[in-house]
């Protein structure tokens, strides 16, 4: 079978990459051709279109690049009509992919799976009725997507999520703390991890306050940043510079966490990962107009929380410290907590191994794999 996805950011990349690899696994005579990145060019197929190219953040951001991504849409129509896949696999990335699965379906008739469905839970509930008139199958990765799907009358399937997969699979799981800094020439003091967005204006925002805030822990403790993939290093050397002393380390975010003792997490999938790997962590995510960025969630967004960790389990586990919450004040304060507080960083802990039971055990990837390959007798 030939199949066309679309990834538009890092994480995509990561979970369609692991979905191409189950594909080959059921098909052998597979082709890919799609927008993404490195991981997804590595597993094979033609790389159109990197998505450092596409992931514009931000109603500001959008309207400046307005030409360029309608120009990506251009191409994208243009490439998949000539290529004439048997599916077309979308993978989040709603603003962009909803838009290719109406063309799609319209114009060329094609099958279309949508995987990692959008969090139009949060917002945009309307974009439930082009999900029906749109999208044949919707694979969802959230436990708690499938009962809210139901409430429309729309039909989905959970299959997991992979990032369960991607926290089993990983390397170097049985090292120890003492391997980990040998190899990355650290001190032998325990690490406080900064995961600080994918995006540069996410890392801007918040990486400053991060960093402000850990500035009473230096004398116990190391800081590690987890460099964002895409990013180029250069981005992160003034950080560098900066005191207290940290370094920055890519393509080791797994590695790093499993050796940390707690960490200052953004929203996003990095709070999902920082729980399956059992570190302590606290949500901090700057806002602009923090105030009035408050009020729109409290007001329009359809959700009490905005970390996966908390809106899986159905309350709060981890400390959001976003919008007018987001302070170094609070920063320092919660992260004290989880350092030196025991019974509190114990219950964080335990809530996140209920979370696992939640999730299910790996094979996202498999099923969604299995569900997509049987489009062919559409």
């Amino acid at each position: 079978m030939k199949y066309y996805l679309i990834a538009g950011e890092a994480s995509g990349d990561l979970h369609a990459s692991n979905l191409m690899l189950s594909l080959q696994k059921l098909d052998t005579g597979a082709e890919f051709r799609f927008f993404g990145g490195n991981l997804m060019q590595a597993a094979g197929g033609k790389l159109v279109k990197h998505y450092r190219e596409m992931a514009f953040m931000g109603i500001l951001p959008v309207v400046l690049h307005a030409r360029t991504i309608l120009k990506n849409l251009s191409l994208c129509k243009k490439d998949i009509a000539a290529f004439r896949p048997d599916v077309v696999v979308l993978v989040d990335y709603p603003g962009f992919n909803l838009k290719i699965a109406r063309w799609v379906k319209r114009q060329l008739a094609i099958p279309v799976c949508y995987y990692i469905s959008p969090k139009v839970w949060a917002w945009k509930e309307y974009r439930i009725q082009s999900f029906k008139k749109y999208v044949d199958e919707m694979l969802c990765i959230l436990p708690f997507e499938v009962a809210f799907f139901q409430k429309h009358r729309y039909p989905v399937h959970y299959v997991g999520n992979p990032t369960v997969d991607a926290i089993a699979s990983r390397d170097h799981q049985e090292e120890t703390f003492r391997e980990f800094i040998h190899a990355h020439g650290l001190e032998d003091k325990p690490i406080i991890a900064l995961l600080a967005g994918s995006r540069k204006q996410e890392i801007a925002g918040n990486l400053p306050a991060m960093l402000e805030a850990v500035k009473g822990f230096s004398e116990g403790y190391q800081f590690i940043i987890a460099g964002a993939p895409g990013i180029d290093p250069l981005f992160y050397k003034d950080y560098e510079g900066s005191f207290p002393p940290v370094k920055v380390l890519f393509n080791q975010t797994y590695r790093l966490l499993a050796q940390s003792e707690a960490a200052l997490v953004t929203s996003g999938t990095a709070t999902l990962e920082t729980a399956l790997l059992h570190v302590p962590q606290v949500v901090c995510y700057r806002t602009p107009m923090p105030v009035l960025s408050y009020w729109g969630f409290t007001h329009i967004l359809h959700t009490p929380w905005i970390s996966l960790v908390n809106l899986i389990y159905g309350d709060e586990v981890v400390k959001e410290l976003f919008a007018k919450f987001f302070t170094v004040d609070n920063i320092r304060r919660e992260l004290q907590q989880l350092l030196h507080v025991k019974s509190y960083r114990q219950h964080m802990l335990d809530r996140y191994r209920e979370i696992e039971q939640m999730l299910g055990a790996p094979g996202a990837s498999d099923r969604a794999a299995e569900i997509i390959f049987a489009q062919k007798t559409v």
